[in-house]
């Protein structure tokens, strides 16, 4: 949950609750799964994204250098959101459906600005996915997947993989 996703309804203000309760629902269940099979450890991941508003497009085609939100907007909503997931004790973060590599840029920047914030100990790993849009192997801004791993891997992430966009493989 984003302050900007949350906006087409008003829910702003509940940012930071929906994300710890997202994260609380999926503690229990990864304590319930570990509990039904000894041994077995599960993991929480957090994901970010995918917002409904893009960086890279304008959302009106009669005005090309429109952008329905700014980079600053997409940074704040994500650090919100980064906050209140570590809060709520994820064990990872994941960067998630990413059509528009500048979100997902702007993600990382957040995420890391984050983790600079709170020092070494409150690292966790990061993984991203990315949604190829068609056959042609593009994500809906245009890149290839090989670009699309070059753009993201100064973050240094645990896994880059893709969705499944385009159905099962």
């Amino acid at each position: 949950s984003t302050s900007i996703a949350m906006a087409d309804y008003h829910c702003e203000p509940f940012v930071r609750e929906i994300n710890l309760a997202a994260v609380a629902c999926a503690r229990r269940a990864a304590a319930a799964a570990e509990a039904a099979t000894p041994g077995r450890t599960c993991f929480v991941a957090g994901a970010i994204g995918p917002l409904n508003r893009t960086l890279s497009m304008s959302p009106d085609v009669n005005r090309p250098d429109y952008r329905a939100v700014t980079w600053e907007q997409v940074v704040a909503a994500y650090t919100e959101q980064i906050i209140a997931l570590l809060d709520g004790g994820v064990d990872a973060l994941l960067v998630e459906t990413i059509f528009d590599t500048l979100n997902a840029k702007a993600a990382l920047f957040a995420i890391e600005n984050v983790f600079d914030q709170r020092g070494a100990a409150a690292r966790v790993p990061v993984m991203i996915s990315v949604t190829i849009t068609d056959a042609s192997g593009r994500t809906l801004s245009g890149q290839t997947i090989g670009a699309f791993y070059n753009s993201v891997t100064h973050a240094k992430p645990f896994s880059i993989g893709t969705n499944c966009a385009l159905g099962g493989a």
